[in-house]
């Protein structure tokens, strides 16, 4: 598959070149730019979108450095209104969109996150600096924010297939209220499955999710490895979730869109 993309990655250290901010949430192993793009090319794709972890604070200097070195990479920012002074000059330097987070539950907001706040507030000038906005959130606030989301002046991708509930079922009314940003076309939805179905039994439970937004709208979906999948033990293959990517497809016309076509209009 020519230029297939993985659109969700983090990297961390060397810390003796790139130390972690002294207020973060969490202590990850070091995740190596090497071992990154290996990892890539077991999986048989050649592209790859960093995000900013929240433990380097708004320290961008590793995700900057990967851009830099690496012209088949694209990066996602943390960033507060302020920060940043430069965000227009971004884009040239790899950047193609900044992240936010608004969950459910405890710890909504964590150290070194920036909220929804801030996205609404910085929206207007990721527009101008041709930036995307990508959100961590879930189905369970999704539909007390949508409204403000759908009238963002920048797309928007919702990570992580929007935090499902599988023990709620695809009717939920967060999940469908998903599906309805998704078939919007103003909304993307990276698909990666496996955070939310820690607690089944049966990880199949997953596939009618899948499909659903299969049915949504498939111009709109992406893929994520999640690499290097952040405090999970055993940590899955990732080539294995890639492979239950395109099993649940089951189409290798839509596997290709979503690998290479459809990252390729959003990251390029």
């Amino acid at each position: 598959m020519s230029k297939g993309w993985d659109c969700h990655a983090h990297l961390f250290g060397p810390y003796d070149r790139f130390p972690l901010a002294a207020q973060r949430s969490y202590t990850p192993p070091e995740a190596l730019e090497a071992q990154y793009l290996a990892m890539l090319a077991r999986l048989g794709l050649t592209n790859g979108v960093l995000v900013h972890p929240s433990a380097y604070g708004e320290d961008h200097s590793l995700l900057l450095n990967a851009l830099s070195s690496h012209r088949n990479l694209r990066g996602v920012i943390v960033a507060r209104p302020g920060t940043l002074p430069a965000l227009d000059q971004l884009h040239g330097k790899g950047v193609r969109a900044a992240r936010f987070s608004h969950r459910s539950g405890a710890g909504v907001n964590f150290a070194g996150s920036a909220s929804l706040d801030d996205l609404l507030t910085m929206a207007p000038d990721l527009a101008t600096a041709g930036l995307h906005a990508e959100h961590w959130t879930d189905c369970k606030v999704l539909p007390g924010i949508s409204d403000r989301l759908r009238t963002l002046p920048v797309p928007l991708v919702i990570d992580h297939m929007g935090g499902f509930d599988v023990a709620a079922g695809t009717q939920e009314p967060g999940f469908q209220c998903l599906l309805s940003m998704v078939e919007s076309g103003r909304v993307w939805v990276k698909l990666c499955a496996y955070r939310n179905l820690r607690a089944s039994p049966d990880f199949e439970a997953g596939k009618p999710f899948h499909q659903a937004l299969l049915r949504a709208n498939p111009e709109r979906l992406l893929w994520g490895s999640d690499w290097p999948h952040l405090n999970l033990a055993p940590a899955p293959d990732t080539l294995a979730l890639l492979d239950v990517f395109k099993r649940w497809t089951e189409s290798d016309a839509l596997v290709a869109q979503i690998l290479s076509t459809n990252p390729a209009s959003l990251y390029s």
